[in-house]
């Protein structure tokens, strides 16, 4: 209830603030529809902003949080797994040679990119002396895999983009991340793909508690593992494709959420991932609402809000010693 509470609050804040100033005539008029004016007109564009951030952070963070529990991973997420880095730059690869410009076409060639990020960090992390076996992929060669993968999609992007002036500036934007750009008809190409992905990834939260105990005792209790985290991880690249293709790279939310929604509910996937889909949201909508005010009159991208908490988070996880386990 609490994390509702904050999230209707922020949602409100969401539309009030912004780069410019408004009064509360201008909040009203802008929610009722009329454009008429700049106040009511930069009210009228937050209203998809805030939308789509409250979907994206909710998405990331239920990808996430999956994530971590197919790959019993604590640094497990999107953004460093490189999976958020090669739905962009399939996007990329689409735009500049194949032409693509609908939100649909982005969405469907971003999950295919992630997917295959995905299954090249993990190849990679399961290599062994003694060749590929998948109790190889630690996690910390699983993050040092990503992030390696992540480096080298990035620089596949950067030589995509160069010499391209025509979507160099379009790209470079969205390569950072951000909400700005929102628009309710292409959110309506989202919704299908963040329904069934959170709706398949709810539904494997008693699977992945089996999984916790390890996959003897999994199998023990009856779970096709393998077939479990087929289900489950598709889930979280559909999250975290779909997402990145709207609104550029995000990264951290996936990572940070899961771990502190921990802290007050436990480990049970059950209601982790419920209310890591609530906590989500309430982070995406507040640093938006933060890149948007404190950068006044310009604005600073949520995907840099979100770098600024997660990377000291991600280095402090690194650091413990004990981490809570999954």
């Amino acid at each position: 209830m609490a994390l509702a509470a904050a999230l209707a609050v922020l949602a409100l804040a969401s539309v009030a603030f912004g780069t410019r100033v408004v009064g509360v005539d201008d909040v009203v008029a802008g929610l009722t529809g009329s454009t008429e004016g700049f106040g009511p007109a930069s009210v009228a564009k937050r209203v998809p902003r805030t939308v789509l951030a409250a979907l994206a952070g909710a998405a990331l963070a239920v990808s996430g949080a999956v994530m971590q529990g197919v790959t019993r991973n604590p640094l497990a997420d999107p953004g460093i797994l490189g999976v958020n880095m090669g739905a962009a730059l399939a996007v990329v690869v689409g735009i500049a040679y194949f032409g693509l410009a609908s939100a649909t076409s982005y969405i469907w060639v971003a999950i295919g990119g992630a997917a295959a990020a995905a299954a090249l960090v993990y190849a990679i992390a399961s290599l062994g002396p003694s060749g590929f076996h998948a109790s190889a992929a630690t996690p910390l060669k699983l993050a040092l895999s990503g992030a390696a993968v992540s480096a080298a999609l990035a620089s596949f992007i950067s030589a995509t983009v160069l010499g391209r002036n025509d979507i160099a500036s379009g790209v470079r934007s969205w390569q950072i991340g951000g909400v700005g750009g929102a628009d309710f008809g292409s959110m309506g190409s989202l919704l299908p793909f963040l329904a069934i992905g959170l709706g398949v990834g709810l539904l494997s939260a008693k699977a992945l508690n089996s999984l916790a105990l390890g996959d003897d005792l999994a199998a023990g209790l009856g779970e096709s593992v393998g077939l479990a985290r087929g289900v489950a991880s598709a889930a979280a690249i559909v999250l975290a494709g779909a997402t990145t293709a709207l609104t550029g790279p995000i990264g951290f939310v996936g990572l940070v959420i899961p771990h502190v929604i921990r802290l007050i509910s436990g480990s049970d996937h059950r209601w982790l991932l419920p209310l890591s889909a609530l906590a989500g949201a309430v982070l995406l909508v507040a640093a938006d609402i933060a890149g948007r005010v404190v950068a006044r009159p310009a604005e600073i991208d949520v995907g840099i809000v979100t770098a600024l908490i997660g990377a000291p988070f991600f280095i402090y996880i690194v650091r413990r010693q004990k981490v809570r386990e999954l």
